[in-house]
């Protein structure tokens, strides 16, 4: 594609910067391919407003950064346009359509979840996004692997996470440091490419920085204040916040890879939901505009719900979600107003290639980890903790067999890689099939 001049570019007023990243915000269905194709086509191709070169240099930065990169890209180009006030509108409006959605639904969710039409909707829903999962594994995989380091960096992480319950952010810390040692002394081991010569480097902006870090952190903060002020630490909203916040530390790789820990500690380990829940949450996810990511908000939501005191459930669930969208995402601004700066050195920084480049490669290992998690707790009732010496193993009940959704997951699997179906289409169709096979019951 041919690079635009700097005197092609059009500088928008902020009026329609807003306007523009509202469209976006409604319209961007898809996961994050189709999101960041949707921005490139409205604000590069139609619009000219970011040269095609920045574009890719910001996209590159976003994937160096924990949290989901689409919703940082848009964060970015309101940065570049209109400073931090552009960054932060066009970042709110791409979350923003998404998250109300996803809130009417976790509403309805928890209103109906014991309703039989219901159960039977999302019987069909979870098998769906089993097929689902595993199309994303295969598109990461595809993409990231391409050496048989990274190939050996994605087998260790589904084993240590499959075989040994590793913690999700061990992992992903260990592939960090592999690939930043890998980055920095053997490049072609994880196919990396050196910088172009001809990039430019940009002075320290440290001040930028440091203002970005303090003013983000203490949005970051203030409202887990607010519940330690008036709810204390032994409230739920105080769990769900701390929670959050670290997940959004550790937010490498995308949202597959962050369900993946998400799904081992909510229901794992805090006990919040169950396997089935937490897919019936994805589904959702997966209709709504906005980041996939936005699932963190139905976990959220059902959390408070069932622990409302003193609130009513309805009351205590809206707080829990709106907590959980502003620990998730808050951070994101955090980031990119403190990076964006310094975006000419981090593209020639090895180290931080390497690393990013291991983590991507670990991530399909994290992700074939959640797609047989999901495949276990979808076909069957019953699975328990094996221990084993060091290993600790998730097996199923075989008697526990569920053939219905075992059925609907191999329809769902024809729809997505045989007809090509999109992902809110198959959920449609796998959501009818759930009701049909309830009904015939």
């Amino acid at each position: 594609m041919a690079r635009m001049s700097s005197a092609s570019l059009h500088h928008p007023g902020f009026a329609e910067l807003t306007r523009v990243s509202a469209r976006i915000g409604c319209l961007s269905f898809g996961g994050p391919a189709g999101q960041i194709a949707l921005m490139h086509r409205e604000l590069v191709d139609e619009r000219r407003w970011i040269e095609e070169e920045e574009f890719l240099q910001a996209l590159n930065l976003c994937h160096l950064l924990p949290g989901p990169e689409a919703q940082q890209l848009a964060t970015w180009i309101g940065w570049k346009l209109h400073g931090w006030k552009g960054g932060a509108v066009a970042g709110m409006l791409f979350v923003i359509p998404g998250a109300l959605v996803m809130l009417a639904l976790s509403i309805l969710y928890g209103m109906a979840a014991d309703l039989d039409w219901f159960a039977a909707i999302f019987m069909g829903i979870k098998a769906a996004v089993l097929a689902i999962i595993v199309q994303a594994l295969l598109r990461i995989a595809g993409r990231a692997i391409k050496t048989p380091v990274q190939r050996g960096l994605a087998i260790a992480a589904f084993v240590a996470l499959f075989l040994f319950d590793a913690p999700f952010p061990l992992v992903i810390l260990a592939a960090l440091g592999i690939g930043a040692v890998v980055g920095r002394s053997r490049p072609q081991l994880l196919a990396l490419h050196p910088a172009p010569a001809s990039a430019r480097v940009s002075a320290h902006p440290w001040a930028a920085t440091i203002k970005a870090i303090l003013v983000w952190s203490a949005i970051w903060a203030a409202p887990m204040a607010a519940v330690f002020v008036f709810l204390g630490r032994d409230h739920v909203l105080w769990d769900i916040g701390v929670f959050f916040s670290q997940l959004a530390v550790v937010t490498f790789g995308g949202a597959y890879a962050v369900l993946s820990y998400m799904a081992q500690e909510a229901v794992s380990s805090f006990g919040w939901l169950s396997g089935g829940e937490m897919a019936d949450g994805l589904g959702l996810a997966e209709t709504t505009p906005g980041p996939l990511i936005m699932v963190t908000q139905f976990v959220g939501y059902l959390v408070a719900f069932r622990a409302p005191e003193p609130f009513s459930p309805i009351v205590a669930g809206i707080l829990g979600a709106a907590l959980t969208t502003w620990e998730t995402f808050a951070p994101c601004f955090l980031w990119i107003f403190a990076m964006a700066p310094w975006m000419d050195r981090l593209q020639r920084a090895p180290f931080l290639k390497g690393g990013l480049a291991a983590v991507t490669a670990a991530v399909v290992g994290v992700v074939a980890n959640l797609a047989l998690w999901f495949a276990l707790h979808v076909l069957f009732a019953q699975v328990a903790w094996i221990e084993a010496g060091p290993m600790r193993l998730q097996f199923p009940e075989p008697a526990s067999f569920q053939w219905q959704p075992a059925l609907i997951a191999v329809i769902a699997a024809v729809l997505v890689f045989a007809l090509r179906w999109s992902i809110v289409r198959t959920l449609a169709a796998t959501a009818a099939c759930g009701l049909l096979l309830a009904w015939l019951a």
